[in-house]
């Protein structure tokens, strides 16, 4: 199973931007997608998951800000983020919990990472 990002950039403060994330390979079943990011001098954190049954959680600091999205059909992860903020500077990273048809098991699957910049 292989995941590609895309869709980062330079955005001023104040802006927006939408990544995708797409897995592909011999999959089964694709369970949860979501998007961690890690900023530098700081710990990985996840900023937002959704379940196959479209579920979502976020981190507090984006909530009303970002938003999830998912198309099974497409096995693609979106995620549209709005207002962004200096602070949410980082490389993004997409995942997934996935079963492939040659393991059979479920494993986690993750993304190249996708530069977020946002300038003051």
């Amino acid at each position: 199973v292989q995941l590609q990002a895309s869709g980062g950039g330079l955005v001023q403060a104040g802006g927006s931007l939408r990544l995708s994330c797409t897995a592909s390979g011999s999959i089964l079943v694709v369970d949860v997608m979501g998007w961690y990011r890690r900023a530098p001098g700081k710990e990985r954190e996840l900023v937002a998951r959704i379940g196959i049954d479209k579920s979502t959680n976020y981190e507090d600091s984006v909530k009303g800000r970002f938003t999830i999205s998912r198309d099974n059909a497409k096995n693609t992860v979106y995620l549209q983020m709005h207002s962004l903020e200096p602070e949410d500077t980082a490389v993004y990273y997409c995942y997934t919990l996935a079963i492939s048809r040659t393991t059979m098991e479920v494993r986690e699957y993750w993304g190249q990472g996708t530069q977020v910049t946002v300038s003051s």
